[in-house]
């Protein structure tokens, strides 16, 4: 599942294309996944993340720090 943000868990989602004549053919519907590096002062490192654009402003409003420590609980190795 490499099309996975790992902050927010959003993935690929299934629909349909529509064309004019209104037939219907299956899609995928892929997140706007980024890959950023942050750097985290308190570790004094830097860190990679592939993100979707919503949680990069989760990160910019409640801070990198607190959203590393969200995803250790989780389990995620970062």
């Amino acid at each position: 599942m490499a099309r996975v943000c790992q902050v927010t868990g959003k993935k690929p989602v299934t629909g349909h294309k529509v064309s004019f004549s209104n037939k219907k053919a299956k899609r995928r519907f892929l997140p706007n996944l980024q890959t950023k590096r942050f750097f985290l002062v308190e570790e004094d490192r830097w860190i990679t993340l592939k993100l979707t654009a919503d949680a990069i402003r989760t990160i910019n409003k409640n801070g990198l720090l607190s959203v590393v420590k969200t995803l250790r609980a989780q389990g995620q190795h970062i």
